[in-house]
């Protein structure tokens, strides 16, 4: 879904065709998973619904679920869906709400009855900005164009950028910029927010980009892209509290795969691959302690890798999707129920 480094205003160009990362990948990670009749797959990030279709046409009897908090997004893969008929259930919703979700809908093949579906088959995780995010302007996620200072995945909720930008203490905007963002200017950057800010509210994209622009040495804005970029990520994480939406979501995913079931994530940037790292590491290791002569049932690993770190895209696909620059995929396989 995000876009590393791309920005879809830097060429001016008309709307891009949605196409999904590591579309090929994804499904031969989570083909064997899915073979079963009855097999339900959740992909809670459906966006525009790319691969969920590649999963659907791949597996006729495949049950899926998809989640999005953005209406737009559930609304364009509704019409690209519409064709799988009730093998198709869409959410709006945060992915932190699976387990919530999957409580509430009836098993397909159990319909009517008063029980949630207790495991699933394959969970797919496509993090960050959506296509239609990014390449809708006045959503406000694009540093080149001026639009509302607005950022928020789900529109009809929350906190905008703006008021990330206009409220918050320069102490914290100093934290958020740093820590989301990785940026090495952010008390210079935060400084001239605060002046400004008292002059005149912060409410367009542009003038918050012009600002971080002069804030940034020269010499660093020669090279590495346009210098507003990581405060624009840092505020979007921040406005849509994407790293705790996903530290909550990951384990209670894996707690609804089934033995046997396939967890996929593409992350675009440091912050969630090093949390997706850290998450399926906890359960592919050993718990118990390492001098012990008979490692205990209870203490074995519940999660294998399916791969040897991170995957990236190919040269070919990055040149046909520039999207798909920056993603790190990781994939595991639920291998033993936890012990009650």
């Amino acid at each position: 879904m995000d876009s590393g480094d791309y920005d879809p205003g830097a060429s001016g160009s008309a709307l891009p065709e949605h196409v999904p990362v590591l579309l090929d990948r994804c499904v031969a990670l989570l083909d064997p998973a899915l073979s079963d009749a009855g097999a339900v797959m959740v992909d809670a990030t459906v966006g525009l619904g790319g691969h969920s279709e590649a999963l659907l046409r791949a597996h006729p009897g495949l049950r899926l679920i998809g989640l999005d908090r953005d209406e737009e997004a559930l609304s364009a893969a509704r019409t690209r869906l519409q064709g799988f008929g009730d093998r198709v259930t869409l959410v709006h919703t945060v992915y932190d709400r699976l387990p919530d979700v999957l409580a509430e809908l009836a098993d397909a093949g159990n319909a009517g009855a008063d029980v949630g579906i207790e495991r699933v088959q394959g969970v797919l995780f496509d993090l960050g900005v959506s296509s239609l995010q990014l390449d809708r302007t006045a959503r406000g996620f694009a540093y080149s164009h001026d639009a509302p200072l607005d950022m928020r995945m789900d529109p009809s909720t929350g906190q905008t950028a703006a008021d990330v930008v206009n409220t918050y203490a320069a102490g914290d905007l100093v934290r958020i910029l740093r820590e989301y963002g990785q940026e090495r200017f952010a008390s210079r950057i935060v400084e001239r927010i605060v002046a400004e800010r008292q002059i005149e509210p912060f409410s367009s994209s542009a003038r918050l980009a012009d600002l971080v622009r002069h804030a940034i040495p020269a010499a660093t804005r020669r090279t590495g892209g346009n210098p507003a970029k990581r405060t624009f990520q840092a505020l979007r994480i921040e406005v849509n509290d994407e790293l705790g939406s996903l530290e909550r979501a990951l384990p209670a995913a894996l707690a609804a795969l089934a033995v046997g079931g396939r967890m996929v994530v593409l992350a675009y940037q440091s912050l969630e691959d090093r949390l997706v790292k850290r998450t399926f590491a906890a359960g592919t290791a050993v718990s118990a302690p390492p001098d012990l002569p008979v490692v205990p049932e209870s203490a074995q690993p519940r999660l294998k890798l399916l791969t040897r770190g991170a995957q990236t895209a190919s040269t070919a696909e990055v040149a046909a999707n520039p999207r798909a620059a920056s993603v790190r995929l990781r994939a595991v396989e639920r291998i033993r129920e936890v012990a009650a």
